[in-house]
């Protein structure tokens, strides 16, 4: 495990305080349709508009000013980069496919950030974004395989455990694992029973199938709404640590995901991104499991184009 809790509660103080103590409460409209008590734990409302901030933080608080540093995204992270490397004066380059949202790609842009798009999955981003620090000097922020991006993520955990409500269960994103890994870490660390369970789209399986199987799995390319998660490749020391704090893993259906956006929109108020609804599609999904519990669940993200929105949940 390569994750400390102390260095964790150190990360807290490199944190804006903007992604800092976020709204987490229960919503009982929410909780009255899925038949469980429903915490949520709201990452939207900082001026990147997902969690990725409390990373980007931790990581670029820890360098010098005046450098560069590089990244691959989907979009989340290249945003939240661009904003740390801004309030520091850090200059930042991501790279992201061509196929990306493009409401994150104007975004990263406005925040500062020069983006470079290429053709392919974000493995293909990965590349570009490891020559281009090879080439140039500039420090390399991969998500998940650097641990400032799995530590400032397990900031949420430690806010989760500080809360009066005592969790059966917490319902975590997992893309390249870094919120999974932290929060899942904060969570038991901190002395709480709590579950933790990861939740993937099945058209983007590839870390559940691995967590499942002990190890790296080979699998087809992405076909998910959820961009956010929509990655391929393993990191074999982040799928340890998730072997250490998981409690389980399951896959979810799009036609979940859609309805979790639209129940998560009509009971709560809130526009989520695919991947931020994973969770409460996993609740939708599965057959009773968490009746009469209390399931906190990660509103990790709201990047999404309005058009998109309006036509998976109309």
């Amino acid at each position: 495990m390569r994750l400390e809790l102390e260095r964790i509660l150190e990360a807290r103080g490199r944190i804006d305080p903007v992604f800092r103590d976020t709204p987490q409460y229960e919503c009982e409209a929410l909780g009255k349709v899925l038949g469980c008590r429903v915490v949520l734990k709201v990452e939207t409302a900082n001026p990147v508009r997902s969690f990725k901030g409390r990373g980007t933080e931790t990581v670029l608080s820890r360098l010098p000013e005046g450098g560069a540093v590089v990244c691959a995204s989907a979009g989340n992270l290249g945003q939240a980069l661009a904003y740390s490397g801004r309030r520091r004066g850090i200059a930042t380059t991501v790279v992201a496919s061509s196929a990306a949202n493009p409401v994150k790609i104007e975004r990263m842009k406005a925040l500062g950030a020069t983006v470079i798009l290429v053709d392919g999955e974000i493995e293909v981003a990965l590349e570009t974004a490891e020559r281009i620090a090879a080439e140039t000097g500039a420090y390399l922020v991969e998500d998940s395989k650097d641990i400032g991006t799995c530590e400032g993520a397990a900031t949420i955990g430690v806010e989760l455990s500080e809360s009066a409500v005592e969790l059966d269960a917490v319902l975590i994103s997992l893309g390249a694992g870094a919120m999974a890994s932290g929060v899942g870490f904060a969570v038991k660390s901190l002395g709480q029973k709590t579950e933790v369970i990861c939740v993937q789209p099945e058209q983007a399986p590839a870390m559940t199938l691995a967590l499942r199987a002990g190890r790296p799995v080979e699998v087809g390319s992405p076909d998910t709404i959820a961009d956010g998660v929509a990655g391929r490749s393993m990191i074999p020391e982040v799928l340890e640590d998730l072997a250490e704090v998981v409690d389980g893993a399951v896959l979810v259906t799009e036609a979940g995901i859609v309805e979790a956006m639209r129940l998560i929109h009509t009971h709560a108020g809130l526009v989520v991104e695919p991947a931020a609804a994973l969770g409460v599609a996993s609740i939708l999904e599965s057959n009773g499991r968490y009746a009469g519990k209390t399931v906190a669940t990660i509103l990790c993200g709201s990047n999404v184009t309005p058009a998109d929105f309006n036509r998976w949940i109309a």
